[in-house]
């Protein structure tokens, strides 16, 4: 698709033509472009290096092996606080519900189990959602979109992608994409997300998208007001 507004072409099309026309205007260079890898990919692909680092499935497998759960959560905790992904509430939401040797256990189980199980990626998600809904609440719930989905997309951004549900949605209207979406997480919602990062993939592929932190670094400057 050109980001030029094409003669003809129907509103979706031109919204579309637009919204790529936006991102053009920020990033020149696309996705390959110096600025992009500086402002958008760089830290969130540190991220993901550092969780190939400390665990991946080889070492994950170990950890739980020797019963080292607390050490796992501090070390998925401390990937991602090197990140701006989350919220501060969210992150501290996330350390007081693992701070605990069971509830630790619990997490560490469940979050291998969605990162590297054998199950379908739906039944892994769900059963994670359902985990992060029996951590224990300090002062604000765990179970929000961005916990549920920031670990999947730093470990594995080929496939899984992170939800900020109140950029997502406005970067979704713009695009003229009809996101499934409820503050209630489940599967269906999920795979809305991933249908609408696929047309994203499909209609940017000239500028060669990477993997999910390209996509997810477009969606994210079409609805944050960073990028006005």
């Amino acid at each position: 698709m050109s980001p030029t507004t094409l003669s003809g072409a129907t509103d979706t099309e031109k919204a579309r033509q637009k919204c790529i026309k936006k991102f053009l205007y920020y990033f020149p260079g696309g996705y390959q472009g110096k600025k992009f890898v500086a402002w958008e990919r760089d830290y969130k692909w540190a991220a993901h290096i550092a969780w190939q680092d400390q665990l991946s499935k080889p070492i994950f497998h170990e950890l739980l092996e020797e019963g080292r759960y607390s050490e796992i959560a501090k070390r998925a905790v401390r990937i991602e606080s090197k990140t701006n992904l989350l919220f501060s509430f969210e992150k501290m939401a996330l350390r007081d519900a693992v701070n605990t040797s069971s509830s630790a256990k619990l997490f560490a189980e469940g979050l291998f189990h969605f990162i590297y199980g054998r199950a379908s990626l739906p039944r892994r998600f769900e059963h994670y959602r359902d985990m992060l809904s029996s951590l224990p609440v300090k002062q604000t719930r765990v179970l929000t979109w961005p916990v549920l989905t920031v670990f999947g997309f730093i470990a594995d951004p080929s496939t899984q992608i992170y939800l900020k549900p109140t950029v997502t949605k406005l970067a979704a209207r713009k695009y003229k994409f009809n996101l499934q979406y409820s503050s209630k997480p489940s599967w269906e919602i999920y795979q809305s997300l991933l249908s609408f990062s696929e047309q994203i993939r499909r209609d940017t592929a000239k500028w060669q998208p990477r993997d999910m932190i390209d996509i997810q670094s477009f969606i994210w400057v079409m609805g944050s007001s960073e990028y006005p």
